[in-house]
């Protein structure tokens, strides 16, 4: 018999939208809540105020809701140990330990872990110093990799060709208390972002998606959170998802084990498919955002079942994730500045969803300035305007999607979602999943040897 849901999940980013918009259709759910959730969570579930880095008063408003599943998004407080409080309160939470999410929130801790279970990733160096970094940078040469060690809201990475740059990224990452500096070797070919569902034990893939992480079109400009991402990619290797469960992820769930810190959540893997194979660029302790978007688009097994089934270790009395056909591609709309200084408040009249494309807020807030923290936007603020206008509050604003037979098709949908939507103050990139639709991505020669 199937265990009526009722599900709290906690952030305010277009992740959390999208997953709760997925979980509210699982059959088994009969209430979804969101804390402390946005405009466009408040249409189809019940938002709450909340600070989602405190333990304590998310396990409080769980119980008080009769939550029996709790899924924490971002990786603020999974870092910050909020799903360990939950569990302390005997509900069930999807989400790593604190002392799990390390995988995400240390980077150094991530190659210790990948080293120690012979993952396949660049080779590194752990950087404290000034000099330290130098000396690395000198070791691995351009392109230069140069990434936080703690958290950055995916921004903490720069990858340049110019010296003086990487050095000055080094210097403001070590400026800020604590952190430590990673420089790595360049990895070659296209990224790949893997994710996995796990009780710590058994594992269910999802199929890859691949993000867009550079503001401009053609990979122009800084880092972002993440621009746009499509699903499914049909230029990768046939076998990759059971080549990455096999070589990356069973091996990372076993080590942390091992460690005496196992893995109950989302494992996601950033790879990078280069001339020597496989490798992995990061790991992170949740969903990913904006690829979460697409891929929710196609999922067909119940989202708050399979979750459930994760966070109290039934997962292996689960099947394989099932998927419709398709494509689903998602083009970021970001506010201006972005990922800078953003512009806050500016006015937003949305193009109505269809069967085929569907507008997920990331960082939106209603005028009056309720609504308005954006986890997933990276930027929160407080907005201006009319109570009931629709208002940018964050960087990243709303994530569209479409649906299609094809990438191509997918692609049309979703950028015809876009330019229906009204947002002055706002830019989006035009080239999400175009040369995978025109067949233009090209693996490096040593995947030809493989399949051959």
């Amino acid at each position: 018999m199937t265990t009526p849901l009722t599900v709290l999940v906690i952030g305010a980013g277009g992740r959390e939208h999208a997953l709760a918009l997925a979980i509210s259709r699982d059959p088994a759910v009969v209430a979804v809540h969101v804390a402390p959730g946005n405009p466009g969570t408040a249409s189809f579930a019940t938002n709450h105020p909340v600070d989602a880095l405190d333990g304590a008063a998310v396990a409080a408003l769980a119980t008080e809701l009769g939550a029996n599943l709790v899924v924490v998004g971002p990786e603020a407080p999974l870092v910050a140990g909020v799903a360990d409080a939950v569990r302390e309160a005997g509900i069930a939470c999807f989400g790593p330990s604190g002392a799990a999410a390390q995988i995400e929130g240390s980077k150094a801790f991530a190659k210790d872990v990948m080293n120690a279970a012979g993952v396949p990733t660049a080779q590194a160096r752990v950087c404290s110093t000034l000099d330290e970094v130098t000396a690395a940078l000198d070791e691995f040469g351009p392109a230069y990799v140069v990434k936080d060690d703690g958290l950055a809201a995916g921004k903490g990475v720069v990858v340049t060709d110019d010296r003086a740059e990487a050095i000055a990224h080094a210097e403001s990452c070590l400026a800020t208390d604590g952190h430590r500096v990673v420089i790595e070797e360049f990895l070659d070919g296209p990224e790949v972002s893997l994710f996995a569902i796990t009780d710590g034990t058994t594992a269910r893939c999802f199929e890859p998606a691949q993000d867009f992480k550079r503001v401009g079109d053609d990979d122009a400009g800084p880092n972002t959170g993440g621009m746009g991402a499509y699903t499914p990619l049909p230029w990768a290797p046939a076998d990759i998802v059971d080549q990455v469960e096999r070589t990356v992820i069973m091996p990372s769930l076993r080590e942390l084990e091992r460690r005496g810190t196992p893995f109950s959540g989302l494992l996601y893997a950033g790879l990078a498919l280069t001339s020597r194979g496989i490798r992995v660029i990061e790991f992170n302790a949740r969903f990913g955002d904006p690829e979460t978007q697409a891929l929710l688009a196609r999922l067909s097994s119940p989202l708050g079942q399979v979750l459930h089934a994760a966070a109290t270790g039934t997962l292996d009395q689960t099947g394989p994730l099932e998927w419709g056909d398709g494509a689903a591609v998602v083009v970021v709309m970001a506010a201006n500045g972005y990922p800078g200084t953003p512009d806050k408040g500016g006015r937003i009249v949305l193009a109505p969803d269809t069967d085929t494309a569907h507008t997920i807020h990331a960082g939106t807030a209603f005028g009056g300035g309720h609504a308005g923290t954006a986890f997933g936007g990276g930027h929160a603020g407080t907005a201006t305007g009319a109570d009931d206008e629709l208002v940018a509050a964050g960087g990243r604003v709303l994530g569209v999607v479409g649906t299609g037979a094809d990438l191509a098709e997918a692609r049309e949908r979703a950028y015809a979602q876009v330019g229906a939507t009204d947002f002055a103050s706002g830019f989006n990139r035009s080239d999400i999943a175009l040369k995978a639709a025109e067949g233009r991505i090209d693996l490096p020669s040593f995947y030809a040897t493989q399949e051959s």
